[in-house]
């Protein structure tokens, strides 16, 4: 599959996987403030973004469509830095095609089961009428169900319309909401020995001490450092610490 993407800079190839219902350019200001030796590859993944759609959303699917980007963009290996979905795509590519990874940045997941907490999401995404005329009639609707105006934009930078002026969703919804369980599952995969920095927002319940062991057994040099005043999204609520922190895993590869 042919992944959409926006790539720049010259360097070490760095590649950016978002999380569920996201796409590539929500990692955008923190990649382009980074100022490192690096090409910057920000990606949709499939089912996501401008990425297209197909009838399998698994993260061994995932993985493979990475490894087919990286092959055609004549990439030997990159670092990739993942973030919950995109950070469980991470973790599976870095753990069964590691001759393809120079080094793995994870955030704020951990290859353990966890709860199928987009449920709500998904059932509220479900109900929207899209025969509306105006975006604002859309998150009138969203509103219904989820109250953080956060989440209702965070979700509307996936409304897009079709030709003829329609709204539509860029996600592939009706296959995200029949795969999500297997979004859910924890992940499994030989160690992977290369360099790891798993990054946990201080007031997420995505990776916690109880996931420590199986991080540590499956990435065996894998450092976990704590963001501190960050949920799930540590990107945005504390992108200073983050960034400090993506420097200085560069600088140690």
């Amino acid at each position: 599959m042919r992944l959409h993407y926006e790539a720049w800079g010259e360097g070490t190839p760095f590649l950016f996987l978002h999380g569920f219902l996201g796409s590539g350019d929500n990692w955008r200001t923190i990649a382009r403030s980074l100022d490192l030796p690096a090409r910057y590859y920000l990606i949709d993944l499939r089912n996501h973004g401008r990425s297209p759609h197909a009838d399998e959303h698994t993260y061994p699917a995932m993985a493979s469509d990475i490894v087919e980007l990286m092959d055609a963009e004549g990439l030997r290996d990159a670092v990739i830095l993942g973030h919950s979905m995109g950070g469980r795509v991470a973790m599976l590519l870095a753990m069964h095609h590691p001759d393809r990874v120079r080094g793995v940045i994870v955030g704020d997941i951990s290859p353990a089961s966890h709860a199928p907490v987009h449920l709500p999401l998904l059932e509220a995404l479900a109900r929207v009428n899209l025969h509306v005329a105006r975006r604002e009639d859309v998150e009138a609707q969203l509103a219904q169900s989820i109250s953080e105006p956060a989440i209702r934009q965070f979700l509307l930078k996936s409304l897009t319309r079709d030709v003829q002026g329609r709204f539509q969703w860029r996600w592939n919804l009706p296959v995200l909401i029949r795969d999500y369980p297997k979004m859910t599952a924890s992940l499994e995969g030989p160690p992977y020995h290369g360099p790891a920095l798993f990054l946990r927002g201080q007031l997420s319940p995505f990776l916690i001490e109880a996931h420590f062991s199986l991080i540590r057994m499956l990435f065996p040099k894998a450092q976990i450092l704590t963001i501190s005043n960050a949920g799930h999204w540590i990107h945005v609520d504390n992108p200073e610490a983050v960034k400090q922190a993506i420097r200085e895993f560069w600088m140690r590869l």
